[in-house]
């Protein structure tokens, strides 16, 4: 079965088209490899994650255009969509709200209408915890109303669960939607905390610690995404009329995929320190908008559907980060482009 990744020189991406190929599966990566952080690193993930493989074909191009996306899959039969690319970032979206409509509303679409016609197996694609707003019932659960985003990203990834729904209910394509919470590990985005701390513990530069600290997040490690994603991938939602998780009737289910532990930002700065060798200089900061006091995941229905069991806690994925950052940033990347770019597979 060939799956088409979109985003698959980013964090998430680039993990599951390694995870994919591992298990012996065709490949078509397509990425725009924009500038919202170091391109540099997104092509170094396609070296060093991915590397070189026959059966992997990466595609320079912007899924949100329908003509590019043509391109990239033109003579592959997909048999499933693990539809990763966004715009991210939730301070960024207050200043740059356009770049999200067009990735992550059109963008979404055009994944939609590829579904579609293709009539894939299963389409399955990347929403998030932001979704879930501020609210003050916890853990968050997939069948609890998110209609209150605090941010243009989490209102986008929103709109695209609704228009998966409605493709679900029209089109009867299988289709989940997963919520990743917080996601972190090798690799990782710089504009993420775990880097951003991690750069000024290293540099003795003070931590921007907004709400004073005083946040609470379901740090998950990218490992356990992964196999959550794979897991999935794997078990499309039945056509069956029966209520799915989220509850739709359509073949569309939501999941959680959280880490069940949620932390306080501190605990992460203590530990990255530790990690480190160092003292952390703090600088609190008061809230930030756009931004929720806590996330915590209920992945009762992803454990009981997909088998989903994260099993890495902070206490171990601090570290292999640290470890893995010292080391991408003594060695450089290789900026060129990594992996051959082919216009179709």
């Amino acid at each position: 079965m060939t799956v088409l990744v979109t985003g698959a020189a980013g964090f998430i991406g680039a993990h599951v088209v390694r995870a994919l190929l591992g298990r012996g599966q065709r490949v078509i990566g397509i990425d725009n490899l924009n500038t919202y952080y170091d391109p540099a690193l997104k092509h170094a993930r396609l070296a060093r994650l991915i590397g070189p493989h026959p059966d992997f074909r990466f595609v320079v191009g912007d899924f949100a255009d329908q003509a590019a996306l043509a391109a990239a899959v033109a003579g592959a039969r997909l048999g499933g969509i693990v539809h990763l690319g966004a715009q991210a970032g939730v301070r960024h979206s207050i200043d740059a709200p356009r770049d999200y409509g067009r990735s992550n509303l059109v963008g979404q679409l055009e994944l939609l209408e590829l579904a579609r016609q293709q009539r894939v197996a299963h389409l399955v694609y990347a929403s998030s915890s932001s979704v879930y707003g501020d609210t003050a019932r916890l853990p968050f659960n997939a069948e609890d109303r998110a209609d209150h985003p605090v941010s243009l990203y989490a209102a986008t990834k929103k709109a695209g669960e609704l228009m998966a729904e409605s493709y679900a209910h029209l089109y009867r394509v299988p289709m989940t939607g997963l919520r990743f919470f917080t996601v972190y590990g090798p690799w990782g985005r710089p504009d993420m905390a775990l880097w951003r701390f991690t750069e000024r513990v290293l540099a003795g530069v003070p931590l921007p610690l907004y709400n004073h600290g005083k946040l609470k997040r379901d740090f998950t490690y990218i490992d356990d995404i992964t196999a959550g994603i794979l897991a999935a991938l794997d078990r499309p939602p039945a056509d069956d009329g029966q209520p799915k998780p989220g509850g739709s009737l359509s073949p569309h289910a939501l999941y959680n995929l959280g880490n069940d532990q949620p932390v306080e930002v501190m605990e992460l700065v203590e530990r990255i320190g530790a990690a480190c060798g160092l003292a952390p200089l703090i600088e609190p900061l008061p809230m930030q908008a756009g931004d929720v006091t806590a996330t915590w995941a209920d992945i009762t229905p992803a454990r009981r559907d997909l088998g989903y069991a994260p099993a890495t806690p902070l206490a171990l994925g601090v570290p292999r980060f640290v470890e893995w950052y010292r080391g991408y940033s003594a060695g450089g990347i290789d900026e060129s482009p990594a992996v051959a770019q082919h216009p179709r597979p």
